[in-house]
């Protein structure tokens, strides 16, 4: 264990709440007996995918600095090493094999945020100076290292999604089903708007639980298929008020472990007008990420499994969600899955 490794804690944030090396947040609170309750969800064992295709939304109009997959086939011989004939001595039951690579943007399409992936310019110091740093007061340069950065090797060397990947993403989620109430209308979730809702379904969240918003996003993405219109979407569907002060209240009270939501950011971006001179663009994420140590998910996909719960007057699952085991990633697709 070390020293702890700032001396300002950020307001409203829970730093060394778990310990000063700790690199998993919230998550600490995802105890085998919670997995074990989350367990009894389980009453037909039918199971739901959660992820979009993973070449969805297609194009980069959402986010221009992410990209579509893109196959690459390594040379063989004088072809490739795809339907490739292992050896041309006989005619019949010879094998052939196929190998690809992928170029794949982590953060592209269903995803975890990992805790590198939204710090703060913060003095955590105390000494009247802001530094890039984030969750639990890890730095930007020296533990989360860009190709801009010093001479080390960059990547995540703290907070990096291979430490989400290993401490057991299987719990309850809850879904609270935003689109029954909205429809595909844009709509700010704040507080009041979330309480309603979750007291419409006569569901609660617990310590421990996952947090899922269906509103309906990322059908609107498959419809538009691989095209999406970014002014259509940009207008469409719920989302959070990263402003509203008693959702982030609630929030840290609330003990969830994670949010996971079937639209692009979690919370509206850009976010409404804040007040003064200096604030975060994306306060969700700042209060999540960042303060809270809560992994967001985005463009998740809830339809089908919003429909069964519907008709079968349910909104608890047990949620199985592993980021990849990728060393030094601060974000990963993700393939959820819904054991109800």
């Amino acid at each position: 264990m070390t020293a702890r490794r700032w001396v300002n804690r950020p307001e409203g944030s829970n730093w060394g709440d778990f310990g000063p090396d700790d690199q998993i947040g919230r998550l600490n609170l995802l105890t085998p007996e919670r997995r074990r309750a989350a367990a009894t969800e389980i009453r037909t064992g039918e199971t739901f995918a959660l992820s979009l295709p993973l070449d969805y939304p297609g194009g980069n109009e959402l986010f221009s600095l992410r990209r579509e997959p893109v196959f690459k086939h390594e040379k063989r011989g004088d072809g490739h090493n795809f339907n490739f004939r292992l050896s041309h001595v006989c005619s019949e039951f010879c094998d052939v094999v196929s190998d690809d690579a992928v170029l794949l943007y982590l953060q592209y399409s269903t995803q975890w945020d990992g805790f590198g992936h939204v710090g703060q310019m913060f003095d955590a110091d105390g000494d009247g100076v802001p530094e890039k740093v984030y969750y639990n007061g890890y730095r930007g340069g020296t533990d989360i290292v860009g190709p801009d950065d010093a001479e080390r090797g960059f990547g995540a060397h703290k907070l990096g999604i291979e430490n989400f990947a290993i401490a057991g993403v299987q719990g309850r989620g809850v879904l609270v089903d935003l689109e029954a109430t909205y429809g595909r209308q844009r709509a700010l979730i704040g507080y009041d708007e979330l309480m309603r809702q979750l007291d419409a379904q006569n569901v609660t969240v617990e310590s421990g639980d996952f947090l899922c918003l269906y509103t309906g996003f990322a059908d609107l993405i498959l419809e538009m298929n691989r095209k999406p219109d970014g002014d259509v979407l940009a207008r469409s569907c719920a989302v959070l008020d990263g402003r509203d002060t008693r959702l982030l209240d609630w929030i840290t009270q609330a003990g969830l472990v994670a949010i996971c939501a079937d639209n692009f950011a979690v919370e509206a971006y850009p976010a409404r007008p804040a007040v003064g001179d200096s604030f975060p663009g994306l306060p969700l994420h700042n209060h999540c990420l960042f303060k809270q140590g809560i992994h967001l998910g985005e463009l998740w996909y809830f339809a089908e499994l919003a429909q069964w719960l519907r008709a079968n007057g349910r909104w608890r699952f047990m949620l199985t969600a592993p980021p990849l085991r990728l060393p030094g990633a601060v974000g990963s697709p993700v393939m959820p899955m819904a054991t109800v």
